[in-house]
């Protein structure tokens, strides 16, 4: 008789980035067909799942502290377990364990789905599985963002190396979903009243499948589908061509964001990064782009504070900052990752170093996006309605083709639709508008 554990409920707390938002709906899925029911208060779970991240330090900090506080529910609840999946425990592994005793499972990123299997304590499963390689990735389901908006995974794991990234090591080689399967999932989210959706990977431009490249995928999604906007996220300068470009200019339905992340303003830094680009090469994309696109918002990720980089160096950064123009910035400071060869490179920066040149690139950043976002004023952005504003549930939030945030008043609007919103105010971070009436 096949053995049955206690577990009647879940809960799934999802830390990280959008794809570990996919994996979180799979596994809920997962658990749900074979009988288990999720619940929306942890208090009330017999399974408090972590699906984690593992990017960056800070990250990690979170799901510890999360930990320690959920240990007290074990007192009140014997049976309860707690499961942490995802890039975090395939780090750490049985680690995770010897320093936090009350986790009773431990699963990696390609064995996260497995997890019915371990509660049940099927045979082959142990409390700690991370080894790679078992993942069938066309069973990943796509996830909704909001019930008009969501995300399709492309590829997953990344072949790259960047030296300060753990997430080659965490989430293994890059492997390709199939075309007909990422079709099929934009068409299936299509007709459940998706809208717009993104495109996922650690590298969307190096994706290749039976000879279709990124732009020739592109292309048959926005052509084969009903799908009214697209977006795709993340680039990577060494691989982002002139023709994903030029489709871009050609295809109405590709939306006008490009997140290229250039991390460093330095060539010496960026090699020592892994990044396989020069500041020229991601300069010369930058402009192609921009001399092909009328309208183009551009957004990046930097890192300050990297090992061995100098004062002159950072300096180079801002320099490149000012001369892009970046529509906005997911800026950090530099913090080792074990397990990456930059945790090999001293650590050198002084860490009051690294906080006052994070500090500087914030300010420079957060000017050059108000700056960028005047430009919006006066222009009519055809913009796709999310919800209601945080702060006054009688404005209604919106997204612009560039990806930006507009809140405008209206009583005549659904959420879900995509309307003409003519940009009247405009700071660092959102844009206000009001209604158009188009004649």
């Amino acid at each position: 008789m096949e053995k049955r554990s206690k577990i009647q409920t879940f809960h799934i707390s999802t830390y990280g980035c959008q794809m570990n938002l996919a994996d979180t709906s799979t596994l809920m899925a997962t658990m749900i067909n074979r009988g288990y029911r999720p619940v929306d208060n942890e208090r009330d779970a017999d399974l408090i799942i972590l699906n984690t991240c593992s990017v960056r330090e800070k990250a990690e900090q979170r799901v510890f502290g999360r930990l320690g506080e959920i240990a007290r529910y074990k007192f009140r609840k014997p049976h309860l377990k707690i499961a942490v999946v995802g890039c975090m425990a395939q780090r750490l592994g049985k680690e995770l364990i010897e320093q936090v005793p009350h986790v009773d499972y431990v699963l990696g990123t390609d064995r996260v789905f497995e997890l019915p299997d371990v509660i049940e304590d099927k045979p082959g499963t142990d409390q700690v599985m991370t080894a790679l390689g078992h993942e069938n990735i066309d069973f990943i389901t796509p996830v909704k963002e909001t019930p008009y908006s969501g995300f399709v995974t492309i590829a997953r794991g990344c072949d790259n190396h960047c030296s300060y990234c753990i997430v080659p090591y965490v989430r293994g080689k890059e492997r390709a979903h199939s075309t007909d399967y990422i079709i099929d999932s934009v068409r299936r989210m299509v007709n459940e009243g998706v809208v717009e959706i993104t495109l996922l990977g650690q590298n969307v431009n190096s994706y290749s499948c039976d000879e279709t490249d990124f732009p020739d995928l592109l292309k048959r999604v926005a052509g084969e589908t009903g799908v009214k906007r697209l977006r795709f996220m993340t680039s990577h300068p060494k691989d982002l061509s002139e023709k994903l470009v030029d489709l871009m200019a050609a295809e109405p339905k590709i939306m006008p964001h490009v997140h290229l992340p250039l991390q460093a303003g330095s060539n010496r830094v960026l090699k020592r990064m892994g990044r396989v680009y020069t500041v020229e090469h991601y300069l010369k994309i930058v402009e192609y782009i921009r001399k092909k696109l009328d309208y183009i918002c551009l957004t990046t990720d930097l890192i300050v504070g990297f090992p061995g980089e100098s004062e002159k160096e950072y300096e180079a950064t801002l320099a490149v900052v000012r001369q892009v123009k970046f529509d906005s910035a997911f800026m950090f400071r530099y913090s080792t990752r074990p397990g990456t060869p930059a945790a090999r490179y001293p650590d050198d920066v002084p860490e009051k170093d690294k906080i006052r040149r994070l500090n500087k690139l914030i300010a420079m950043q957060q000017e050059i996006s108000r700056c960028q976002n005047q430009r919006e004023l006066n222009q009519v952005r055809f913009s796709l309605v999310e919800g209601t504003s945080r702060r006054d549930a009688t404005v209604l939030r919106a997204r612009t083709e560039g990806n930006k945030t507009v809140l405008f008043a209206s009583e005549n609007v659904a959420v879900g639709g995509v309307v003409p919103v003519r940009i009247t105010e405009a700071d660092a971070f959102t844009l206000h508008g009001q209604l158009e009436e188009l004649t």
